[in-house]
């Protein structure tokens, strides 16, 4: 199994759902948070006085899934994701030992 994680842009989040949701992923996990790469923040203009804003909103998606829909998966949110700008996010795929179902104690791909 893999852990997906995708860091996008958060007016992407509901194409990236729906892409995932059409190949089959079954569930995934979103945590709002904050982060620059290249695009360093920009400055803003606030009442009259300018400030810099350093970490820009994004959104991170992470999916476990079987090895089977990976490469799927990967495609889907990078076509999703896509804007051809600076600041579209970064993919990170993970090993994934063991699941368990908490409620019902499946284990491994069951448990998905």
């Amino acid at each position: 199994m893999k852990m997906v994680t995708a860091i996008i842009k958060p007016f992407k989040l509901d194409d990236v759902r729906e892409a995932l949701s059409e190949i089959g992923v079954r569930g995934i996990t979103v945590t709002e948070i904050k982060g620059f790469g290249r695009q360093k923040g920009h400055t803003e203009l606030y009442r009259g006085a300018e400030y810099v804003v350093d970490f820009l909103p994004k959104m991170k998606v992470e999916i476990v899934l079987d090895e089977a829909l990976l490469d799927r998966a990967v495609d889907a949110v990078i076509q999703a994701a896509n804007t051809g700008r600076i600041g579209d996010g970064k993919i990170f795929v993970f090993d994934v030992e063991q699941v368990v179902r908490i409620r019902t104690g499946e284990i491994g791909a069951d448990a998905l």
